[in-house]
């Protein structure tokens, strides 16, 4: 039984509280925050849980936010805002003696980069408060972090190979939308590409490398190579890796609207003078593109996320292993009035949290999720809304 503020209330945020909610053996009281009060009362409000109340607070501020952690004392923060915000929320609770977990690392507003340098800066001062960080608990990264550590434990001897394979094939009957906060999505997706391989980091264009990947239950969709920061943590953890890669899937219609968003300037994260006023064009965007927290209603089709490894058995033979989920559109709606995007990332969330308040992911310091013991997070995926699928020594189709 225990206590924990949720930090946003976007499409995650909801899919986080509505999830929280549901297990009230473990999270005792739930409070939702964001900068606008309303919103998160209204969220509180379609949820009906006695045990929830809203807030507010600017999660840029250290101050504001200590005042939020002072004033409701839980025992964990679940960071569900924007990566800018990541440490901001790291130092508050620092200040006040809370554990952090999120769901994406941290990047500067004003540079398109992704790495958890500044998050893994962190370590000392959290292993001598006696808190617990956790990094990156969504589903990629997250899940996919997870479903590494599981397949090192109970099939491997050595990882060599792996891909991280994302697949969206749903359809909201929007123009141009994105899944998640446009300014985030659209600035991860024109950034350059970039894999590992043996030892050495390998950067391509944006969008450069490409292929035609078959997902189950959907078939075939052109996938494209991009950098994913769960990348970093494992092939850290996990030596033997030879190569890693992340891949993602685009329709045609979705990269030329891109194409012509970065023609026209408005992929920019510098600032400009419009009128004497200073703008930043990729915010100014976001801001007349469809709200992702709004596409849920008229979604249809399933996302499919997994891990494709292969390497040698615990006998030393060749294997390889496909673990994944596909999670509909249509019932992530129905559950929590969010698509299966904000669904996937929410659930895993609240199950770090969960972990954690269990006692089963708590040790001082900050850690990406596969430095846990992957079984626990696994029962409760299935148990959760994300059931879980193994294929071994299937053709990879990742040479």
């Amino acid at each position: 039984m225990s206590k924990v503020i949720i930090i946003g209330a976007g499409g995650v945020g909801t899919v986080v509280a509505y999830k929280c909610a549901q297990n009230p053996e473990v999270f005792s009281e739930i409070v939702l925050a964001s900068r606008t009060l309303s919103k998160c009362q209204a969220i509180v409000d379609k949820i009906g849980a006695k045990n929830m109340t809203a807030d507010t607070v600017d999660a840029d501020s250290v101050e504001q936010l200590v005042a939020l952690l002072r004033r409701h004392k839980p025992d964990m923060v679940i960071n569900v805002a924007l990566p800018y915000q990541d440490l901001t929320i790291m130092d508050a609770c620092l200040e006040c003696g809370v554990s952090y977990l999120d769901t994406a690392n941290y990047e500067p507003r004003d540079v398109a980069h992704f790495e958890y340098s500044w998050q893994w800066a962190y370590r000392e001062k959290f292993e001598k408060a006696g808190l617990t960080a956790i990094l990156g608990c969504g589903f990629d990264p997250g899940v996919s972090g997870v479903f590494t550590a599981y397949a090192a434990k109970h099939y491997f001897s050595e990882m060599e190979y792996l891909d991280i394979v994302d697949c969206n094939a749903g359809d909201h009957g929007k123009a141009f939308a994105t899944n998640f906060n446009p300014e985030i999505n659209i600035r991860e997706i024109t950034q350059n590409g970039r894999y590992y391989q043996n030892g050495k980091w390998v950067t391509t264009g944006p969008l450069e490398i490409h292929r035609t990947l078959t997902y189950p239950n959907i078939g075939g969709r052109e996938s494209y190579l991009l950098y994913h920061e769960e990348l970093e943590s494992l092939v850290k953890n996990y030596s033997s890796i030879k190569r890693a890669r992340f891949w993602m899937t685009f329709g045609q219609e979705y990269l030329t609207h891109l194409r012509v968003i970065q023609d026209i300037g408005m992929a920019r994260i510098d600032e400009i003078d419009y009128n004497g006023t200073k703008i930043v064009p990729l915010q100014f965007l976001k801001a007349v593109l469809p709200n992702p927290q709004d596409l849920g209603e008229n979604y249809r089709g399933e996302t499919s996320i997994g891990c494709r490894i292969s390497g040698l058995d615990k006998d030393g033979k060749h294997l390889t292993y496909y673990v994944y989920n596909n999670c509909s559109h249509e019932e992530a709606y129905r559950e929590t009035g969010m698509q299966a995007v904000s669904y996937t990332t929410g659930v895993p969330a609240m199950i770090g949290a969960m972990m954690y308040l269990k006692g089963l992911w708590k040790k001082p310091g900050v850690y990406n999720v596969e430095e846990f013991d992957p079984d626990p997070f696994m029962e409760q995926l299935a148990v959760q809304g994300l059931p879980w699928h193994e294929v071994l020594n299937l053709d990879l189709e990742m040479d």
